[in-house]
């Protein structure tokens, strides 16, 4: 049973951490609303709310573009990567085939390789298909490490004691391989695979590397890096500057929000329990 000094330290501990996370946040946010001739940084109530720095945050840094271009790909890689993912990691935790064992410690390999290593031969091998400075040199290779990650955690998910007496369940009931994963697992599976669509959309939506390698054109350069090119040209425009960080980051936590409750049952679910 919890003591009262157990309980009081623990809310104690959950208080620090909070306010360790918070502060920072709450700071871009005071300077985003303040007066865009300010120079203060830091938490600190602004003076009034300059809705307008967000207005002109995102005609200046033309985020309009940079925000339909990370769009077409966030949405392509999630789309691609989770339709990939369930049906490999289906393959690799409910059916028995000579090399699975392989096959599956190969998938691995896509989550312990770092992206750094990659980036340069990977440049040179899709300049060769003339594929550098298009969507498809965003979209196919975070396809390929997000399917890593997917795979990894869908098999896992599919092979849990309860999910695999639905499988036998349902291969006793007469049901072929598509319809026990359509009507049956997948279902059933809405929290563990909201939770691989929200770190998938997280990862997509945030990288950074392959966009300022593999893209030059302004018009397809995505809100990260777009932001970086804010930042350098409103080096001294704090107000600004965290206006257009509010911006970047807002899709992100509203697609947390509107899943937040799948998200947690999918992370308690024990989804990545063998």
């Amino acid at each position: 049973m919890t003591s009262r000094l157990e309980r009081a330290m623990t809310y104690a501990i959950l208080v620090v951490f909070c306010v360790i996370a918070l502060v920072p946040v709450l700071g871009v946010l005071s300077t985003a609303f303040s007066n865009p001739k300010s120079l203060r940084t830091g938490f600190a109530l602004p003076d009034g709310l300059h809705w307008n720095n967000f207005a002109d945050a995102w005609t200046r840094g033309h985020f309009g573009t940079y925000l339909q271009s990370s769009v077409i790909v966030t949405v392509t890689v999630v789309v691609a990567a989770a339709l990939l993912s369930t049906l490999a990691a289906y393959a690799f935790g409910t059916m028995r085939f000579p090399g699975s064992s392989v096959l599956f410690y190969l998938f691995l390999i896509g989550l312990t390789l770092p992206e750094e290593a990659l980036v340069i031969p990977l440049y040179y091998d899709l300049r060769g298909f003339g594929l550098t400075d298009t969507y498809w040199a965003l979209i196919l290779p975070q396809t390929a490490q997000s399917i890593a990650f997917g795979t990894f955690w869908m098999r896992a998910f599919f092979r849990s004691g309860a999910h695999g007496s639905l499988v036998e369940a349902a291969r006793i009931d007469g049901a072929n391989s598509w319809t026990t994963l359509w009507r049956v697992l997948v279902p059933t599976g809405w929290p563990a695979i909201t939770t691989m669509l929200v770190i998938t959309f997280m990862w997509t939506w945030n990288e950074f590397l392959l966009a300022l390698v593999m893209v030059t054109s302004d018009s397809l350069r995505t809100v990260p890096l777009g932001l970086v090119f804010f930042q350098g040209q409103h080096t001294s425009e704090f107000a600004l500057l965290a206006a257009a960080a509010v911006l970047v980051a807002l899709p992100v936590v509203i697609v947390y929000i509107a899943l937040q409750r799948r998200f947690i049952e999918g992370m308690l679910s024990g989804a990545i329990k063998e």
